[in-house]
């Protein structure tokens, strides 16, 4: 599948570049442009997990996303969706999980650039230092953030959201005490942690099968500013601004070119316009290809 994928995905997008380049004009001159936000999770160049993205890959598609978009904060992605005008191609960067490794090169680079990012941590592992239970499943040790390097990252500039407790999927937990802990204790002992404000949540695994009206509803009452799904659609002015839709990014240029550049899958939103305050229905994932 992945052969054919990077077949299918160059026919795919200069086959619809017509209709790309067009929309992508129009929606410029309406103040309606999608702000895509993009999520990785790990970037390094050793034990290459399909959630890994090499550092030239990553540097390729941080130096392609300065050349065509304008790269602005999370506070900033919300401000244009309330005002509902966006009037420039943008984009956001944001990671999950909280892998040590991000802290040799990516993180650095972003905060000497001074480029926005946000950087979900998963409360549990940054306190136990122990692996993700995904990642020992897969055969890999991968090493995770410790207090202290987070703490220096955070007084560098790097905005730090919470990623839950333990990473648990929450699409179908309507357990009080279990959404207490994953949600509202997580961002208590986070920002016992760093001495800060911790504004921002992100879903784990983010796909729509991940997500629960109940669990919105958590995050708006724990005082959180934003909650971040990645099921992969943009962000458009008139939609939530509480909830923001994020794209995954870990894969070769291209599929992230074919990703922002006004796909015309990605406008679709399978989900009500205002996801924390209604149902979530059960729903089949859009295309990520």
């Amino acid at each position: 599948m992945h052969w054919l994928k990077r077949w299918l995905v160059p026919i795919y997008y200069y086959g619809t570049w017509p209709i790309r380049a067009s929309s992508g004009w129009l929606l410029a001159r309406q103040g309606r442009c999608p702000i895509g936000v993009v999520v990785y999770h790990r970037v390094a160049d050793h034990d290459l997990t399909p959630w890994t993205c090499p550092t030239d890959v990553f540097c390729q598609q941080i130096h392609w996303l300065r050349r065509r978009f304008e790269l602005i904060s999370l506070a900033e992605v919300q401000r244009r969706l309330r005002e509902r005008t966006s009037y420039q191609p943008a984009v956001h960067i944001s990671f999950d999980d909280g892998y040590a490794d991000n802290a040799r090169f990516a993180l650095p680079w972003l905060l000497e650039q001074k480029i926005p990012c946000t950087y979900f941590v998963t409360v549990e592992q940054l306190q136990s230092g122990c692996p993700f239970p995904h990642d020992r499943t897969s055969g890999y040790c991968l090493p995770v953030h410790r207090p202290e390097e987070l703490r220096r990252l955070a007084d560098a500039g790097l905005e730090i959201g919470c990623h839950s407790y333990s990473h648990r999927d929450l699409g179908a937990v309507t357990d009080p005490a279990v959404l207490k802990k994953e949600i509202l204790q997580s961002r208590r002992e986070l920002e016992q942690i760093l001495d800060r404000p911790v504004r921002y949540f992100a879903f784990p695994f983010g796909q729509l099968k991940n997500l629960n009206p109940e669990a919105f509803r958590w995050v708006r009452q724990a005082g959180y500013e934003a909650a971040c799904s990645a099921y992969g659609v943009y962000n458009l002015p008139g939609r939530d601004w509480f909830h923001i839709r994020r794209i995954p990014a870990d894969g070769w240029l291209l599929r992230v070119k074919n990703h922002l550049l006004f796909d015309p899958r990605r406008f679709f939103d399978p989900l009500p316009l205002r996801t924390a305050e209604s149902e979530l229905p059960h729903l089949v994932d859009p295309p990520m290809g």
